[in-house]
């Protein structure tokens, strides 16, 4: 902090270098066009564009620079906000380089992030600066994976800001750039069917459409992010202009298209589900039936997705799904037994349905057809702590069950305590909580409780039970934790 005054004006000088350019007959290209740091398009029978490419990593490099300053400084960079966003708006068009386009996007939200400071005035005019610019860049961005990063920094932006950030224009301006974006996705689909059928494809046209491949779905991530965005801020609001636009992600899910069309559209769903809760009944005949053929999807990655869709559907769908999340609980417990459920490219998938069994149980108990029986095989399923976003979840219900003294969980005279332990002491192994987090808290109660009245069998369990990670994680949880003591 206390150097960044001296090193900001150089760093400002870089970002704001303007490239040199000039316009050369064909006659004089000889002179000129073995120059290394030029470039040079034809721009027909006579002419040439050149641009003198020297300098233009080090404007990138700087344009990283003030994206990294704004990021970890946050407020501490705040004085410097205003004069950062009048720079980096304009490089949004900076067709010359993508990286200074990518970085002049990645910004945005930090920039905001760092003007909170300065008050709600000031951010609301620096969003009002910001924002117009921002969409019509997305919207006439030449380069997918520039155009990704743009629609991430949106996502990144109305999430900081909230319900309202959007005037009706700028919203409709967005959801016209969005239904362009899906419109252009299945186009390229289309094509690169066409090019697989061709006489002359051959496995380095197929490498090529690949990376084609990898950048669209890199695209659905922050199509989704942007989705994401909306209905975590605007909730049911969010219908209106949901359903001009939803004909795509219906589409996505249909038996004919991709996996990752399948996957990306189940989420985009299961955010519905979860931040507009039993209202997302509109949508039912849309991504019900999907969530549930979907489970039993090849890929994991469509799994994942239907498990979490399912997850959801029971914690904030409402009484209404109660039967048809009768008819997904077998399904789920399918997917958690198959013998390669637990191998690393299925353990998500594994995790999300173990995750979505314990909120069955915790928020939809009537879809559940006999709990005393499933308890037992729930805690056999244990541990998960792969995908940390389920684990509290997952651990959750664990502390309740142990906390209520349940008998299925503790079992008789507390014959099952050395396997709770266990459980708990993996939990901390294995990080799949922060010690921090109120979940580890609770559990790290319990484990006090544990110690303090049945001691030898905590010491016991303790020496001869736990691994030595697990032993040396639970010393630390337990010593180290403030609210643990």
């Amino acid at each position: 902090m206390q150097y960044l005054p001296e090193v900001i004006e150089p760093v400002m000088k870089a970002a704001s270098l303007k490239p040199e350019l000039a316009l050369v007959d064909n006659d004089d290209m000889e002179d000129v066009g073995s120059d290394t740091d030029w470039q040079f398009v034809s721009l027909g029978e006579q002419q040439n564009f050149g641009i003198k490419t020297a300098g233009l990593e080090d404007k990138a490099a700087a344009c990283e620079m003030l994206v990294c300053y704004a990021r970890e400084l946050k407020e501490g960079f705040a004085e410097y906000s205003g004069e950062v966003v009048k720079t980096m708006v304009p490089l949004l068009k900076f067709y010359f380089h993508d990286g200074v386009r990518t970085a002049a996007a990645n910004s945005m939200p930090c920039l905001l992030e760092c003007a909170k400071l300065k008050g709600d005035q000031y951010i609301a005019e620096m969003w009002t600066y910001m924002c117009p610019e921002l969409i019509k860049a997305i919207d006439l961005e030449p380069e997918l994976s520039v155009q990704s990063e743009m629609l991430g920094a949106l996502a990144k932006c109305i999430e900081l800001l909230g319900k309202g950030c959007l005037t009706p224009e700028w919203l409709k301006e967005t959801l016209e750039v969005i239904d362009k974006i899906m419109v252009q996705h299945f186009e390229n689909e289309d094509k690169r069917l066409e090019i697989r059928k061709d006489e002359d494809y051959d496995d380095q046209e197929e490498e090529k459409l690949e990376d084609e491949v990898q950048d669209e779905i890199y695209k659905l991530t922050k199509i989704s992010e942007l989705i994401h965005a909306f209905f975590l801020t605007y909730k049911t609001d969010f219908y209106p202009q949901f359903d001009n636009i939803v004909h795509h992600f219906t589409r996505m899910l249909s038996p004919d298209q991709t996996w990752s069309n399948h996957q990306w559209g189940l989420c985009i769903f299961d955010d519905l589900i979860e931040f507009t809760g039993p209202a997302c009944v509109k949508y039912e005949a849309q991504f019900l039936s999907p969530i549930v053929s979907y489970m039993a999807d090849k890929m994991p990655e469509v799994r994942q997705a239907a498990c979490y869709g399912a997850g959801v559907l029971a914690m904030f769908g409402g009484e209404h799904f109660t039967a048809a999340l009768a008819e997904i609980f077998p399904l789920l417990v399918k997917v958690i037994g198959d013998p390669e459920a637990r191998s690393p490219e299925n353990i998500f998938a594994t995790e999300n349905a173990i995750s979505a069994v314990t909120k069955l149980l915790k928020y939809r108990p009537q879809a559940v057809p006999n709990i005393d029986e499933i308890i037992p095989h729930w805690l056999n399923w244990l541990p998960i702590y792969e995908d940390t976003e389920e684990c509290p979840h997952v651990y959750g219900l664990l502390c309740d069950l142990i906390e209520s003294n349940h008998p299925l969980v503790v079992g008789p005279q507390n014959s099952n305590i050395p396997r709770l332990i266990s459980l708990l002491a993996e939990m901390y192994a294995k990080e799949a909580l922060p010690t921090s987090h109120p979940v580890s808290l609770r559990a790290l109660a319990i484990l006090k409780q544990i110690q303090g009245g049945s001691g030898e069998i905590f010491q016991h369990c303790f020496i001869n039970s736990l691994t030595v990670e697990q032993q040396v994680a639970l010393q630390t949880a337990m010593t180290d934790t403030p609210a643990a003591k």
